[in-house]
């Protein structure tokens, strides 16, 4: 595995949430677990319009909900693979670099959705670094220039893929 430049705590905790939301969209959602400004990243969600309040620790241009693309997503930079349902987002446009998360579920296989967004981030001048795996889960890492950073990942279960498209990128490059 190569790692390109260093992970600030931000970037780390996009990555982790995501991964965590990931995981959680494969799972089924325990009864009577509902979406609240006070839930934790652990919990199941079983509403689709739920936003996350701001914590603490987070940066004043923090955004992210759940069940939609987050106002100010940069759709030009991360598109919405067509037929995809957003699970949640989020853009951190107060970060250097920005930080942009995706996750979404579609009825498409695993490749289709590599293909798709390779040729997306391709169109935008990103290079994509070897390899297509982490163990089991597919998942490509894109560069642009000295610090732009793309990755996707996507787990397909029972004809579902559902994947994480996260990016630290220029602030210029977040639109």
């Amino acid at each position: 595995m190569t790692v390109i430049g260093n992970l600030k705590p931000a970037r780390l905790a996009a990555l982790a949430a995501g991964a965590v939301l990931v995981l959680a969209a494969c799972s089924p959602a325990a009864p009577g677990v509902t979406a609240s400004s006070t839930s934790t990243p652990l919990q199941a969600t079983t509403q689709s319009t739920a936003t996350a309040s701001a914590s603490p620790s987070a940066s004043p241009g923090t955004s992210a909900t759940v069940g939609a693309l987050v106002a100010g997503f940069p759709q030009k930079l991360l598109p919405l693979m067509p037929g995809a349902t957003v699970i949640s987002s989020s853009f951190d446009k107060g970060a250097t670099p920005a930080t942009v998360a995706l996750v979404a579920s579609v009825t498409s296989p695993t490749a289709a959705v590599v293909d798709f967004y390779t040729k997306e981030l391709e169109a935008q001048g990103f290079k994509a670094v070897p390899g297509e795996a982490v163990g089991s889960v597919a998942s490509k890492d894109f560069v642009r220039g000295d610090n732009e950073t793309v990755n996707l990942a996507v787990v397909e279960a029972a004809g579902v893929s559902t994947f994480t498209v996260g990016a630290n990128v220029a602030a210029e490059s977040a639109k």
